[in-house]
């Protein structure tokens, strides 16, 4: 069984290699499901890892259905993978009423290769799992990344098992809540492949007393946060 492990820094993905692990899926932010690293981290990782490292292409938290300027960005950032030398390709996109965006996903599988690609956990909000896979696989996706659209991969044991038995191209990997304490069943069921990210909890100093920095007004998976241009506009002219 291969062995992914969800790594969002340099240290993660070294004591990931350390520890064994097969190959590493490059994000930041895991408290918003992971969204695309700098390329200075890229980089870094790249140099100092000697497993495969695959990236993940999500230009911001929230729902899966981009603009054509986070579609450009998208693109974009996989040029700078390829060129980086990354060695696979971690993506995905939704139509506004959650089905596959199957044209520009293959733009994205398209532009990934040489690299390997993965649809990700976008596949957990689509209505018709069954459809999405034999679509993917139209695409000549490596693999798909799911809980089996339920909140952790063991809940979602059911689908992940029906998928995996059909999936004649297309490797089906579980992730979501993946421990210690469940792998065996992923391993027993006949799974190719895990995800899982192993985290563990460093480095703490007290922030008592100190005003937060976390923002959870932005945090909304049914809405993208983004500059008002009128309200700008009405601040600058008020001090210029």
């Amino acid at each position: 069984m291969l062995i992914e492990v969800c790594a969002n820094s340099l240290e993660s993905a070294l004591n990931a290699q350390l520890a064994g692990a097969d190959r590493i899926e490059l994000c930041s932010e895991l408290g918003v499901g992971g969204i695309t690293p700098s390329y200075g981290l890229i980089k870094m990782v790249k140099e100092q890892l000697n497993i495969p490292v695959h990236v993940l292409i999500r230009p911001r938290s929230g729902h899966f259905t981009y603009s054509e300027l986070e579609f450009e960005v998208m693109k974009n950032d996989i040029a700078l993978c390829n060129e980086a030398g990354v060695d696979g390709i971690v993506s995905g996109l939704l139509q506004s009423d959650f089905t596959l965006d199957f044209k520009r996903t293959k733009q994205l599988v398209e532009i990934s290769r040489p690299m390997k690609f993965t649809f990700h956990r976008a596949f957990d909000w689509i209505p018709n799992p069954e459809k999405a896979q034999s679509q993917l696989q139209e695409l000549e996706v490596d693999c798909i990344l799911t809980s089996g659209q339920q909140t952790t991969a063991e809940n979602g044991l059911d689908l992940l098992l029906e998928l995996n038995s059909t999936s004649k191209t297309c490797i089906i990997m579980p992730g979501g809540g993946v421990e210690t304490k469940n792998i065996e069943k992923f391993r027993d069921a006949g799974f190719k492949a895990i995800h899982l990210s192993g985290t563990s909890f460093k480095n703490q100093i007290s922030v008592a007393h100190k005003i937060s920095m976390n923002s959870e007004k932005h945090l909304r998976e049914n809405q993208v946060a983004v500059t008002n241009a009128e309200t700008i506009r009405q601040i600058v002219q008020s001090v210029k």
